[in-house]
């Protein structure tokens, strides 16, 4: 007689705004049903890791941190093969990142300068999407050689038994599956990221609900990309970090997207929301909160989504 199959449970996720001066994580627990007790992940703030006392005022409910962050740095110590490994791929995925940037550069040099012409023959037009397709196989060839070195360093140092490693991963599993749902604060992103990867956050957490916020949601989302059309030394090109864990798919999540983005400018709105297509490019500003059930958006709030019109358009379920 076969087997019944597995009924797995269906787990809502959320993903949030900014918490530090429009905080809805509470109301979005409740909206949840989440009576706690709570998990939280700040390994993004580094060393103000467990600064968790105006969290646990806002949500009325107990809340302890995983500390990933010095859970790693004490990884590192006891086993230092270990950490000089880690060392060597963080140079590595810096190299890969700065070459990626400068020939990014060059690419969305193209990009702008065909949309600056003025006409609309066909030529022009197909100038246009050959551009922008460049730009597009350079993010994708981007992702690969950072999810390759990623994939090595977990075959070749994470794979296979390492004490003290394995023994903080036993530590959190027991810690996690207490907990009646996982947050995921902000912070360092590519700091957030090494250490979620460290500890095996993507199964640690399976059939957990996650709450995220800020660079916790990009962490969590398929793709991290890193944005800013003003900062102080200029504008400059939204720029493909690494892929994320992809336990909130399809979404690139776009932190304090008002202050980052020229989304009064349509040409720069349709350039991103081309670029990353098909997925969901979404703001997240203070007071945003996006929830998922069974893998689909169910409610949005104060969400916009970039189109390849060139509008930000309130997002509907």
């Amino acid at each position: 007689m076969a087997a019944a199959p597995t009924i797995l449970p269906v787990i809502d996720h959320a993903i949030l705004g900014p918490q530090f001066h429009v905080p809805n994580l509470r109301e979005c627990l409740a909206g949840l049903g989440i009576r706690g007790p709570l998990v939280a992940v700040s390994a993004g703030w580094q060393e103000r890791e467990g600064e968790l006392e105006e969290l646990r005022a806002h949500v009325a409910l107990p809340v302890t941190d995983l500390a990933l962050y010095a859970r790693a740095e004490a990884v590192h110590a006891a086993d230092p093969p270990l950490a000089e490994a880690a060392r060597e791929r963080q140079a590595e995925l810096q190299e890969l990142q700065e070459l990626y940037r400068v020939r990014l550069g060059a690419l969305m040099g193209a990009v702008v300068e065909l949309n600056e012409q003025s006409g609309a023959s066909a030529a022009l037009r197909r100038a246009r999407r050959a551009a922008r397709g460049d730009v597009r196989r350079l993010d994708r060839a981007h992702l690969a050689a950072t999810a390759a070195v990623h994939a090595r360093f977990a075959r070749d140092w994470l794979d296979g038994e390492r004490q003290s490693l394995d023994a903080h991963r036993r530590a959190l599993a027991l810690a996690v599956a207490a907990a009646d749902a996982v947050l995921v604060a902000g912070g360092h992103v590519a700091v957030l990221l090494n250490r979620l990867r460290l500890f095996g956050f993507a199964e640690l957490v399976r059939g957990k609900t996650l709450i995220a916020w800020s660079a916790g949601a990009m962490a969590l989302s398929d793709r991290v990309v890193l944005f800013h059309d003003r900062p102080p030394q200029g504008a400059a090109h939204a720029e493909l970090l690494e892929g994320g864990l992809g336990l909130i798919p399809g979404v690139v999540a776009l932190p304090y997207a008002h202050e980052r983005l020229a989304l009064e400018d349509p040409e720069r709105v349709r350039e991103f929301a081309q670029r990353f297509a098909p997925a969901k490019c979404l703001t997240l500003e203070h007071g945003s909160l996006l929830r998922w059930h069974a893998g689909r958006i169910v409610e949005a709030r104060d969400v916009k989504r970039l189109a390849r019109s060139g509008q930000a358009f309130e997002l509907a379920p």
